[in-house]
């Protein structure tokens, strides 16, 4: 499982080198929020790139200013942004900033739902985050970023289970795993084994499956391991997305 996980993050890091590294068109209203802001935040998440990542955390501010109506995704963006300081914080021993930054966390992910009409975005953005740092928090504080990390993907199932095998890899891929990983961690086991058979059914082929039969045939393995971001956020996607809106 480690092997796999560094093979991921050292693919992803040869992309972000390879990657454009213009100021996104933050005008072009063609493109989602999401699409603008995902792969320098992502640089952050998953490179430690903080250049990128601050770029990004800058672009969502400016972001809500230009789009008022996107503002609950945004929030939720910036709160996943606020997450993963807190989490560095936590990690080089800042207690201080680490409680600062968690209860900004906590307080924009909160108005991002409240102020939400369609909850989708909100609930990606949302599970996401929690699916990637809620095991790197202080051991107090798992409990309620993994009932949050369910919750969230508790929604986005209920509006995309039926069109689950038609949804792009990623999108699929990072839905079920995150459904699998959070029930897991909440104590759902019969949940688990239900989106976890529901993983190798529909993710056959794909660098899910290998750790989804590992926690099939060892289910002691799962509280150690995840499932999720086996196909990450690859760099690159900004720019293929103008291209096809260009054509």
């Amino acid at each position: 499982m480690k092997a796999i996980k560094l093979g991921l993050i050292a693919a992803f890091l040869v992309a972000v080198a390879m990657a454009q590294t213009q100021e996104p068109p933050l005008a072009d209203t063609r493109l989602s929020i999401h699409t603008l802001v995902r792969e320098d935040i992502f640089a952050g998440f998953l490179a430690d790139d903080m250049e990128r990542f601050a770029r990004g955390e800058k672009n969502i501010q400016i972001l809500l200013e230009k789009r008022p109506d996107q503002k609950a995704d945004l929030l939720a963006w910036k709160a996943g942004a606020t997450l993963y300081r807190a989490v560095r914080a936590y990690e080089n021993n800042r207690s201080d900033e680490f409680q600062r930054y968690y209860k900004q966390a906590l307080d924009l992910f909160a108005e991002a739902q409240k102020t939400a009409t369609i909850k989708d975005g909100v609930a990606a953005v949302t599970g996401g985050s929690y699916v990637l740092f809620a095991d790197r928090l202080p051991k107090e504080y798992r409990a309620a970023a993994w009932a949050q990390a369910y919750d969230s993907f508790r929604l986005l199932w209920q509006h995309q289970a039926s069109v689950v095998d038609k949804l792009p890899l990623h999108i699929k891929g990072e839905l079920l795993a995150g459904l699998t990983q959070s029930a897991q961690r909440t104590g759902r086991t019969e949940e688990m084994a239900v989106y976890l058979d529901k993983m190798l059914e529909l993710l056959r082929d794909t660098p899910y499956e290998s750790v989804a039969k590992q926690w099939k045939k060892s289910p002691e393995s799962a509280a150690k391991s995840s499932l999720a971001c086996m196909t990450c956020h690859e760099a690159g996607r900004l720019n293929a997305r103008l291209a096809a809106l260009n054509k």
